[in-house]
């Protein structure tokens, strides 16, 4: 069989001269046996790591192979939605915080310095609380700068500062609160001599006085006068900048009452003789009584006018419930 690929000469004289030396050669013997295609042998099985014991349910096992990358990002997803969340809440707590509309006294129209200020020339505006300081007039102080001096010119819808208002604890004159044909005379008090304190100024006020009867030696309380006004406690008036006073000193020793200058005599032999007490009025009764009594320790001892009081009291002073007050109902007890 001819091999066209050989048979033919070439042109390397050393290759064709090996073909012709190698042409006369034969093999005769069978071919050699070849061994035999192994057989593929199993691989071995693959290990896979342990699951952990939240991907077990119920003693068996199941396979995330796949699914892992989405439980991870839905995760993710999840707790970035709450982060954003929370930081967008608090953003808006921050935001907010500070911005509560408070009432505040502020100025109704323009008020140039040293104008005494009226109730017309004030209103009210609400503003942010964090604008808000101690300095600043709120509507239940209000009454404290009305006929107040101003010191500096206020326009329309300002808030009213304490700092801007005349009358300090220092430069108050009580020669002012009195009126003409009256005299201002002061009374050494303690707590239970003035209501337990509760005493203000421009309230109404009985004065009782407690003696040694020189007739007789026996002590005797009687009210000397009746509906008196009070002008000062200590060194706080009725337009008092109570604002500005320290706490300390809104506490008092003394009341400064307004009185006839007969009255003034009486209750300073008073004081000399023995004690002064205040009972407190309400502001709207000016009644006075003609008559006055007297109590003696023989009026304590033998009930001396227990039941005529007692009756005028059942039919005289309301019964307070809370907050509210009612008529008392209750009948007088028969003498």
């Amino acid at each position: 069989m001819s091999d066209p690929l050989f048979d033919g000469p070439g042109n390397d004289p050393e290759l064709d001269a090996l073909e012709n030396e190698l042409s006369g050669y034969r093999f005769d013997s069978p071919p050699p046996d070849l061994p035999a295609k192994r057989s593929s042998e199993p691989k071995p099985a693959r290990r896979e790591a342990p699951l952990p014991d939240v991907m077990r349910t119920s003693g068996a096992s199941f396979s995330l192979r796949g699914k892992a990358p989405l439980f991870v990002s839905l995760a993710l997803a999840l707790v970035a939605g709450v982060v954003s969340y929370s930081a967008v809440k608090k953003k808006e707590m921050d935001v907010r915080k500070g911005w509560n509309l408070v009432p505040v006294v502020v100025a109704a129209v323009d008020v140039s310095e040293g104008t005494v200020v009226t109730m017309e020339m004030i209103s009210q505006r609400s503003i942010p609380e964090q604008f808000v300081t101690s300095s600043v007039v709120k509507p239940d102080s209000a009454s404290y700068i009305v006929n107040q001096k101003v010191l500096v010119p206020i326009q329309a819808g300002d808030a009213l500062l304490w700092s801007q208002f005349e009358t300090t604890k220092a430069a108050e004159r009580l020669s002012t609160k009195v009126q003409k044909k009256a005299r201002a005379i002061t009374i050494e008090t303690k707590g239970a001599q003035s209501v337990g304190g509760w005493v203000r100024p421009n309230d109404h006020v009985d004065l009782i006085g407690t003696f040694k009867d020189p007739a007789t030696g026996e002590q005797v309380a009687v009210t000397l006068m009746q509906n008196v006004i009070v002008l000062a406690t200590g060194k706080i008036t009725g337009t008092t900048n109570i604002n500005l006073v320290p706490d300390g000193q809104r506490e008092y020793a003394n009341v400064s009452l307004l009185l006839l200058p007969e009255e003034a005599e009486m209750a300073v032999l008073a004081q000399e003789l023995g004690a002064l007490t205040l009972t407190l009025r309400n502001e709207e009764d000016l009644d006075v009584l003609e008559e006055r009594g007297r109590a003696t320790i023989n009026t304590l001892l033998s009930g001396e006018r227990t039941k005529v009081l007692q009756s005028k009291r059942f039919n005289t002073i309301q019964v307070i419930r809370g907050s509210s007050s009612s008529d008392t109902k209750t009948a007088a007890p028969a003498e």
